[in-house]
């Protein structure tokens, strides 16, 4: 009977997953839980020699949505058919540097960590806890996010605050590592060593929005910080913020701890300016007739040039930009309109390169390459997990 690695990857209100064969090249299927916890709940699934499906369930958690996955699995593959268990996770905290098998160590020190990341590590752990729960003998990987990360120089680690919230973990982690992993392997597939190891910025813009500097294929500054909260605007995130609004609003408009959390992850960002929606595809649709839209992705896009200006300086100079996510995947006006303005840093785009969508879509003669790379992080866990599940030479 044929075995898979199955690739977790949870969103605050979404699950994906893949079957890989065991060398984790291979995809045999794919697919995906969305609106957990909400009305109106979707089980989406299609693969290699099986229909594409799309059915409502009844799952208000990662963990539901799990069990009905491990029902639909065993139905259809057979109750023996997972070889093994790959997570992505968000946040390692300070301990975890490279990705590890999940063990009771590791739950534990996660759940020590969890207000790091409050939006995603008690999904993760919970999620995690129900493979255990339910497949106890099968081993499972838990890949972070952070670990691209981990080398960063200590100077851009660091928060300018006293020394020992630093000494207790309070730091610039960093995120989207796993699709950063990805791109990199890719521009080395598609351009070459040389490429990987220029001065690169990459971009993953989706809902949730990073870049990162990478210089001789390591990470060396990012956007994101202690929390995925940070950098540029998101879809529903504010990035940056001065910290005196947190006295500030808490005095003025009585808004306590959670409550700034609350507004600072899911009121803000595209949505919070625009006052109308947090896609970006709609704001698109309606920036001519509405200016609270036409100012939202004039400030999402500002920030971001703003921020590959700030690495340009940090690597001293561009060779490649990257566009990856929903975002900087598919809305080429986005990508034109963070690129304007950058002649003066070598970026010049090619306007029906760009709106064909890549794979390269800066001018030939432009100093910098830009391309358009899509992301595949249940592929970087499939690889990794891989290398768990390989046979143990005992020799």
């Amino acid at each position: 009977m044929d075995r898979f690695a199955l690739t977790l990857n949870g969103g605050s209100s979404s699950l994906k997953f893949a079957l890989f064969a065991p060398d984790g090249k291979t995809r045999r299927l794919g697919g995906k839980f969305d609106r957990l916890g909400q009305s109106g709940a979707s089980f989406e699934v299609g693969g290699t020699g099986l229909p594409h499906r799309i059915e409502r369930v009844s799952a208000t958690s990662h963990a539901e949505a799990l069990n009905v996955l491990f029902d639909w699995l065993d139905r259809e593959l057979g109750p023996e058919a997972i070889a093994g268990i790959g997570h992505r996770v968000v946040h390692g905290g300070p301990r975890y540097r490279v990705h590890g098998e999940v063990d009771e160590a590791m739950l534990e020190e996660l759940e020590r960590v969890s207000d790091y990341a409050p939006e995603h590590l008690p999904a993760e752990i919970a999620m995690m806890k129900a493979c255990r729960a339910r497949y106890p003998a099968l081993p499972q990987l838990a890949c972070f996010d952070t670990v691209f990360h981990a080398g960063m120089p200590q100077i851009a680690r660091m928060l300018a605050i006293p020394r020992h919230f630093f000494d207790h973990g309070v730091q610039r982690y960093g995120f989207h590592g796993l699709s950063y992993t990805y791109l990199l392997g890719e521009l080395r597939r598609r351009a070459g060593e040389q490429a990987v190891k220029g001065r690169l910025v990459l971009a993953h813009l989706g809902n949730g929005a990073s870049l990162v500097a990478v210089h001789e294929g390591r990470s060396v500054d990012t956007s994101m910080g202690f929390t995925p909260a940070a950098g540029v605007p998101m879809g529903t995130r504010s990035g940056d913020l001065d910290p005196g609004l947190v006295r500030y609003l808490a005095q003025v408009h009585d808004m306590d701890a959670l409550a700034f959390d609350r507004m600072a992850n899911h009121q803000s960002g595209l949505l919070g300016v625009s006052g109308s929606s947090s896609d970006i595809r709609e704001l698109l649709a309606s920036e001519t007739a509405d200016p609270r839209a036409a100012e939202a992705l004039a400030l999402f896009c500002y920030r971001i040039k703003q921020t590959i200006g700030a690495f340009a300086a940090s690597l001293g100079g561009l060779d490649t930009i990257v566009f990856t996510g929903g975002i900087g995947e598919n809305a080429a006006p986005i990508r034109e309109r963070i690129c304007a303005g950058l002649d003066f840093l070598g970026i010049a785009l090619d306007n029906e390169l760009n709106r064909a969508g890549g794979p390269v879509i800066s001018r030939r003669d432009a100093p910098v390459s830009v391309r358009v790379i899509p992301t595949d992080e249940e592929a970087v866990i499939a690889a990794a997990l891989a290398e768990l599940l390989q046979p143990k030479d005992v020799s």
